[in-house]
């Protein structure tokens, strides 16, 4: 079972735990709540793109602000727990805000990736990124995975279609 010892409650303990920065630092961020091949596909392209891979997870408070009261299925301990142990996930930091501005500003990562979901011009924390030389990915989606639709399917009792 994956240790807790590189998810982090604040930007700062992150600093305190890796004074010397990775080289090229990836920052993405999510909810995470129901992990689904897209979500392990999207990590590993991410954690291409450098040396190192932090996640910044939406807090308990967030996920239900931004989901809705009966979200997240999963408490943020559980979600971190799930991203670290895969093999792309080098550290998890907890945020509280709805968006990520203060940990990007805090972080300073080189690589700033989002989903195909995104544009350049709406995603929190481009001109952060770009402002310091570094860039922002957008990564395409695994078509037929998502999060919503694996919570219809149990709410509604159906499975996958048998092949």
């Amino acid at each position: 079972m994956p240790s807790l010892n590189r998810f982090f409650l604040s930007p700062e303990a992150f600093q305190k735990a890796f004074p010397d920065r990775p080289r090229t630092l990836c920052f993405t961020n999510g909810c995470f709540d129901l992990l689904h091949p897209g979500h392990i596909q999207y990590l590993e392209a991410v954690r291409a793109l450098g040396d190192f891979l932090v996640v910044g997870l939406n807090s308990d408070a967030s996920v239900a602000r931004l989901k809705g009261p009966s979200r997240p299925l999963q408490d943020e301990k559980a979600r971190a727990m799930i991203l670290l142990g895969l093999r792309s996930v080098d550290a998890v930091v907890r945020f509280e805000e709805d968006i990520p501005f203060n940990l990007i500003q805090a972080l300073q990562p080189d690589i700033l990736a989002k989903g195909g979901d995104y544009t350049s011009e709406n995603v929190i924390g481009r001109d952060i990124v770009e402002a310091r030389g570094g860039r922002l990915v957008l990564i395409p989606f695994l078509p037929g995975h998502s999060t919503t639709a694996i919570i219809e399917r149990i709410a509604t009792g159906r499975g996958v279609k048998a092949v």
